[in-house]
């Protein structure tokens, strides 16, 4: 079993510490949709204007991407995902606690520059303490996730009529700072490919021609593309299948949170698998079998109208979140390990600066009564990343 291989030397504990923060960083960040309708009331803003909120904590996050990339390879993964976890805690403090709109844009706008240092972070940690198994280590990590998106958006869309919403938000300051402080005591300073780690200053300027030669070649431009596509595609679905469910298809804010929720259990399942199975068959048919299988499943849900029907297309709309575990773990792989972190960094930044659209795409579509016709779109944007995927060289 690949999980057996993620243990022992205290790799263990870096895992968890690196997925326990990953819960409450990307658990957070679908909290926001999940309390939407709130947020539109209180704020008294249109679907455009929700989307746009939305648009701006990805875009931010993938912003930060370059730096964070940069980062890692100067100060190394421990600095960089304590600080994150201690910084997204004081970004939700400021969206719950603000007076207007323009404040809580700035808050997501916050919340997506402090949780983008995260990322890049997570990655080369896990690929650097787990070289044998990354892609069930990422995979393992990105499921925990999945939970975190799986129960804070559910608990939220459950108690959001008995409490604001705003202490839904900000509350999770708690957690993210105790977080920060245990993946600082637990995670340790990896060798950056030069013989010296980033913390003990020895790093040198950074290569840009290396960089470039890096991300310059087929593998990385095919995988990036279909990983974009697919980012894309989740960004518009998340960020409105609450909104979707309660003001189209008349579910009640709590059901429609369940249903959202399922989406990550079915995510959490295919992350951990497919990560394992990448490393046992390899990546090109992982990716094409689980791209393939929720083109199908974005056609369906306009034309579904019971709680079972929409339950089960949840779980398997999740299925394309094993994407990423398997994506991430193949391009870090390709990399140079001298300039891993920076070019990671800017290849995160250019994908998540396109993906991030796809929530205001989405807002647009429903603003102009286009909801339905924006899930076939996003199901031809799968089938597309789906034909990327079947062309995918080999690492």
């Amino acid at each position: 079993m690949a999980l057996r291989g993620l243990r022992g030397d205290g790799r263990g504990w870096t895992l968890l510490a690196i997925a326990s923060g990953w819960v409450f960083v990307l658990g957070g960040r679908f909290l926001v949709p999940a309390v939407l309708p709130q947020v539109k009331n209180t704020f008294a803003v249109s679907d455009v204007g929700a989307g746009v909120a939305i648009t701006i904590i990805w875009a931010t996050y993938g912003l930060m991407q370059t730096p964070a990339g940069l980062l890692v390879d100067r100060i190394g993964e421990r600095k960089l995902l304590a600080g994150s976890a201690v910084l997204t805690a004081t970004s939700v403090v400021v969206i719950g606690a603000a007076p207007a709109f323009a404040a809580f844009i700035v808050g997501c706008a916050g919340f997506g520059l402090a949780t983008g240092l995260y990322g890049p972070a997570r990655g080369t940690a896990l690929s650097r303490a787990f070289p044998d198994h990354d892609g069930a280590a990422i995979g393992a990590t990105l499921a925990a996730g999945s939970v975190g998106s799986a129960v804070l958006p559910l608990a939220a869309g459950s108690l959001v009529g008995e409490i604001s919403w705003r202490l839904l938000v900000g509350g999770l300051a708690v957690p993210l700072v105790a977080l920060g402080v245990v993946i600082w005591a637990t995670v340790p300073s990896f060798d950056n490919g030069d013989g010296a780690t980033p913390d003990d200053g020895t790093s040198t300027k950074l290569p840009v021609g290396d960089v470039l030669a890096a991300i310059r070649t087929r593998q990385v431009a095919v995988a990036l593309t279909a990983l974009t596509l697919m980012t894309f595609v989740f960004q518009g679905v998340s960020a409105f299948y609450v909104t979707y469910l309660t003001s189209v298809s008349d579910f009640a804010q709590s059901t429609a949170a369940a249903m959202f929720s399922l989406v990550f259990v079915g995510g959490a399942v295919a992350q951990v698998a497919a990560g394992g199975l990448a490393d046992a068959v390899g990546d090109r048919p992982v990716l094409v079998a689980v791209s393939a299988a929720t083109i199908p499943v974005l056609v369906a849900i306009p034309m579904l109208d019971s709680v079972i029907g929409v339950a089960a297309a949840s779980l398997l709309l999740g299925i394309r979140l094993g994407v990423p575990a398997v994506s991430n773990a193949y391009i870090i792989a390709i990399l140079p390990e001298s300039v891993t972190g920076a070019a990671w960094g800017v290849l995160r930044t250019t994908s998540f600066m396109l993906a991030a659209t796809g929530s205001t795409v989405v807002g647009v579509m429903a603003d102009n009564d286009l909801f339905d016709e924006a899930f076939f779109l996003l199901a031809g944007l799968t089938a597309l990343g789906t034909l990327l995927y079947t062309r995918l060289p080999d690492r």
